[in-house]
C-alpha cells in the first residue's frame, strides 16, 4: 500500500473530534478540533511503528505519507463523552477482500502483542494518570482482557467467559476464535452486532489494546 494515511474523521456535537487511520487499526486518537485531532494522531505515528513491526509491515508503514482525510462521519454525545469512535463511517462498511481482511487482522494480532509486551514490561504500580489517580498495571490488564469479550467480540458471537480470558491458554482460544468470526462474518457481508461493520470492529478493539497500551507506556515510572 502506497500514498497518503488515510484518516477517517468522527465529529462530536460539541467538543472532540476522533481521526482513525483506516488502514491501520488501533491509530485513533481524538482533539478538541479536525486540526487538533489529526496533529495529536500524527505524534503517535512513531508509536505506532512497533505495532507495523509487528505485524511484518514496517517498510508499508514506512511509505505512509501525510495524513488525508478521506471521510467525516457525524458523531455523537458518546463521541464527545469517551473521546472514541462510535460512528461506523461509509468507506468502513465495504466488505474487505480476502487479501486485505488477512493484512488488518495480522495488524490486530500485531496490537495484542504489542499490549501483552508493554504490559508483562511494566511495573506493578504505574504513575498516577492525569487526573491523579488511575488504574496499577494489573487492573489495566484485567479491563483490557475483560472488556474485550463481553463488550467488543460479543459483535461477533465471541463471548469468552471472564474466567477463561483471565487465563492465557484461554486468551489465545478467545483471540483465535475471534479472528474466526471474523472472517466468518466479512464472508458473509454480516453487520457485528447489527451496528459494527467488521472494518469498523477490528478498528476499535485494537483501539481498545492500543490505547491502555499507550497509558501504561506513559504511567511507566
Amino acid at each position: 500500500m502506497t500514498g497518503n494515511l488515510r484518516v477517517i474523521l468522527e465529529i462530536g456535537k460539541k467538543r472532540r473530534v476522533v481521526a482513525g487511520a483506516m488502514d491501520w487499526p488501533g491509530l485513533d486518537r481524538w482533539g478538541t478540533s479536525e486540526d487538533d485531532a489529526l496533529a495529536k494522531l500524527t505524534t503517535y505515528l512513531p508509536r505506532y511503528a512497533g505495532v507495523a513491526e509487528r505485524a511484518g509491515m514496517a517498510s508499508e508503514y514506512k511509505r505512509a505519507g501525510d495524513a488525508d482525510v478521506v471521510e467525516r462521519v457525524p458523531g455523537s454525545s458518546s463521541t464527545d463523552f469517551w473521546g472514541i469512535a462510535h460512528i461506523p463511517s461509509e468507506i468502513e462498511r465495504d466488505v474487505l477482500s480476502p487479501p486485505e481482511l488477512e493484512r488488518r487482522l495480522d495488524l490486530l494480532r500485531a496490537c495484542w502483542t504489542y499490549f501483552d509486551d508493554t504490559a508483562e514490561r511494566a511495573p506493578a504500580e504505574l504513575r498516577p494518570g492525569p487526573r491523579g489517580g488511575g488504574r496499577t498495571r494489573d487492573e489495566i490488564i484485567r479491563h483490557v482482557h475483560v472488556s474485550e469479550p463481553e463488550q467488543l467480540t460479543r459483535k461477533v458471537e465471541v463471548r469468552t467467559p471472564r474466567e477463561v480470558v483471565l487465563t492465557a491458554n484461554g486468551r489465545a482460544t478467545h483471540r483465535e476464535a475471534t479472528l474466526d468470526a471474523i472472517r466468518a462474518y466479512n464472508a458473509e457481508g454480516r453487520i457485528a452486532g447489527r451496528t459494527w461493520p467488521i472494518q469498523f470492529l477490528i478498528r476499535r478493539i485494537a483501539h481498545h489494546l492500543m490505547d491502555h497500551a499507550w497509558e501504561i507506556e506513559d504511567r511507566c515510572g
